[in-house]
């Protein structure tokens, strides 16, 4: 017997409370395109044992990241993580109490966030981090709506050169807050006329560095010319290895800072779980409107050094309807495997880290830029660029694909339609070999 919790007289009058005359109406902003039609094409039954088969066909289907010259980057990033890491964050102290419901009889958790926040902060430049977010186009959003508030306006300008995901998020995120965004066009190798768009209405500019084409930029200027209209530089960082070897956006004048921490101490995952980061200047207003957990360092009755969650009004479990963000907790295990990696690196190796990427990236780069028909666009990178090629870039990558080589992404994958279909983005890093280069290199000259 099927369990079936509504009759259709319950059914019918929830639609008519809502407003609505069918179940369907309820999906009228899903495109039909990506409707099903039909019954889902499912076997009605399986064994444990078929399933556990069926997927394994399937999988062998696939090539992972590990099996191949691996060059792709775009916002995820392949780097090494050390098996402590995991072996650390599986001891079950930290596996089972990775979010502190109870706060302040989780010690261990608390401190854990609390040099994470740490972290962060001396990482961004910026004064103040918050103990995560889901991930880096969340945190991109949220950083818009919090720039909303502390400056009681209504417009973002979002770079063109910002990652089209984080811009989707934020423009999702905007659309039912009743903040207007407006997106540049992208501008593959430079930095679009951003500063032209900032006007008195505008509360914050959103521009990532390096941006989703590789390109490093100065954000001084643009941090000067948001201040003299009263609007706030949100800077976005996709690759957080970058901050070892660039200048971080804090001292460039940025008063937000969001991105993602999956480089450090968190694999590819198949797209997640990821970690995004929150930090912005000190400023007591800033302070209030921060999204998210914030741990704060105490003492307690016997002046012994002690954590808590501080400024708990951002939070769901209390006092709900003056929380500035609808996230009820963190990336707790994702965080703590940032720190754990983090810790293990210390400055010295962080910069190590991002020297030994920004070397692969160099010499990647040069060895392409031989091949005839092949242009490296960005003057100016870190351990990404993109390159212009003579043929379509989709083509180019599913060719490489049988020469065992996992190119880049295209361009037109992430502007469709948008005319950029002969550039490739490519990035790599301190797991790529000289035979990985010289591979993708001959293989890309008999490919073209």
């Amino acid at each position: 017997m099927r369990y079936l919790p509504l009759t259709p007289e319950d059914r019918e009058a929830m639609l008519a409370t809502i407003g609505v005359q069918s179940i369907d109406d309820l999906f009228l902003d899903v495109p039909e395109a990506a409707r099903l039609d039909g019954p889902v094409n499912l076997p009605l039954r399986a064994t444990e044992l078929e399933v556990e088969r069926a997927f394994a066909r399937m999988a062998k289907k696939n090539i992972s990241a590990g099996e191949a010259a691996f060059f792709v980057g775009a916002g995820a990033y392949k780097h090494h993580v050390p098996a402590s890491v995991d072996h650390l964050i599986q001891r079950s102290e930290f596996l089972t109490a990775y979010t502190p419901y109870q706060p302040e009889i989780s010690q261990g958790t608390l401190q854990t966030l609390f040099e994470f926040q740490t972290q962060i902060a001396r990482l961004t430049g910026m004064d103040v981090a918050n103990a995560s977010m889901y991930d880096g186009s969340t945190a991109c959003a949220e950083a818009v709506l919090m720039a909303a508030r502390v400056t009681k306006r209504s417009k973002a300008v979002l770079s063109g050169n910002l990652h089209p995901h984080y811009a989707a998020a934020t423009h999702t995120a905007c659309k039912y807050m009743d903040i207007a965004t407006a997106s540049q066009a992208p501008v593959p190798g430079a930095l679009d006329d951003i500063i032209a768009a900032i006007d008195e209405e505008t509360a914050c500019v959103v521009v990532q560095n390096p941006d989703v084409f590789g390109r490093v930029h100065d954000l001084t200027p643009i941090a000067e010319a948001a201040h003299a209209k009263g609007a706030l530089l949100i800077a976005v960082v996709t690759e957080i290895v970058s901050l070892g070897l660039v200048k971080s956006p804090g001292e460039m004048g940025a008063d937000i800072v969001v991105g993602e921490g999956q480089s450090i101490g968190v694999g590819l995952q198949f797209g997640g779980p990821y970690v995004g980061l929150f930090a912005c200047r000190n400023d007591r207003n800033f302070l209030r409107n921060m999204p998210g957990r914030l741990a704060g360092e105490t003492v307690d009755a016997d002046g012994r050094r002690g954590f808590v969650l501080t400024l708990s009004t951002r939070e769901q479990h209390i006092r709900r309807d003056k929380a500035t963000s609808n996230i009820c907790t963190n990336s707790g295990l994702m965080a703590l495997a940032f720190t754990i990696h983090m810790t293990l690196l210390g400055e010295k190796g962080l910069r190590q880290m991002a020297t030994l990427n920004h070397e692969a990236a160099c010499t990647l780069a040069d060895a392409l830029s031989a091949v005839p028909g092949v242009e490296v666009l960005c003057d100016s990178f870190f351990n990404e660029f993109t390159v212009t090629l003579p043929r379509d870039a989709a083509a180019v990558t599913e060719s490489l694909i049988a020469k065992g080589v996992l190119a880049g992404v295209p361009a037109s994958r992430l502007y469709p339609g948008k005319g950029l279909d002969n550039l490739l983005v490519i990035a790599a890093t301190e797991t790529n070999t000289e035979a990985d280069i010289d591979l993708f290199a001959r293989a890309l000259k008999e490919v073209l």
